[in-house]
């Protein structure tokens, strides 16, 4: 598969000193690539970069093309969308309306596209069609996700970059969200997903990287880092009860049409 994303040699500092150390990745067209790690790694800084929202050094290409001259409006109309940790929304504003603001790519294909868009969006996400007129800071935090990736997938983005989407969030809640996740890839869309959870991220994702302390310490196939047993001891422990299992999701979902993007 051809690779959606390709992030080479990426720098990032804080006043002078390095939080992301070079880190390479790739996330290939129609699949899953997860970034594990403890807190403080460099995670959403390396996120924060590739979307042009931290000034970073290194090289990043997007559909085979250079994205390091563009900013984050021009990276985002090209395709590329980023879910961040905080989530972002208009509290104020409703359901259907933070979602209408998520498909400012759709205002040249006209009126019609843009609704046809939100009701798919809408219809992967039962809830959020039940609260459509609600607003949005009264939405519980599992809802809030799932509008804040709504929201991102108004803009038909070929790659969506997440950070931490099981924060904060009920075992039964993330069990949703990654089932969406995979459902996403079955439908062409390259994800990039930053997750502490590792042992849920691996599930679900097809190929891994372990960064600590700005740097990649480990790659490859996630069964792969699934059964390292460095990955195992700092990142895996037992069993649990709480394990996220992406093919079994509480509550049916819909589907999104292919982009064609």
């Amino acid at each position: 598969m051809s690779a959606v994303l390709d992030a080479e040699d990426i720098r990032v500092a804080y006043g002078g000193v390095e939080a992301v150390l070079g880190v390479s990745l790739s996330v290939a067209r129609g699949s899953i690539a997860t970034v594990i790690g403890p807190n403080g790694a460099g995670k959403t800084t390396l996120l924060g970069a590739l979307m042009g929202v931290l000034p970073a050094r290194g090289r990043v290409r997007f559909n085979g093309a250079s994205v390091n001259h563009l900013g984050v409006e021009a990276r985002a109309e090209a395709g590329m969308a980023l879910v961040p940790e905080s989530r972002a929304l208009f509290a104020t504003m409703s359901v259907e309306d933070n979602l209408r603001l998520g498909g400012f790519r759709l205002r040249r294909a006209g009126r019609a596209a843009a609704r046809a868009r939100l009701d798919a969006v809408l219809a992967l996400f039962p809830r959020l069609s039940e609260r459509r007129r609600q607003a949005a800071g009264t939405l519980s935090g599992g809802e809030r996700q799932m509008l804040a990736m709504g929201r991102a997938l108004m803009g038909e983005p070929a790659l969506l970059m997440l950070d931490e989407p099981s924060l904060g969030l009920a075992p039964l809640i993330v069990r949703d969200i990654f089932a969406t996740i995979a459902r996403l890839r079955a439908e062409g869309v390259a994800i990039l997903l930053v997750e502490q959870n590792a042992r849920a991220a691996l599930e679900i994702a097809d190929h891994g990287y372990v960064l600590e302390n700005g740097a990649v310490t480990a790659a490859g196939g996630s069964r792969e880092l699934a059964r390292d047993p460095r990955v195992i001891a700092a990142y895996l422990g037992s069993d649990s009860s709480d394990d996220v299992s992406p093919s079994r999701p509480s509550s049916p979902a819909g589907t999104l049409p292919p982009s064609g993007r």
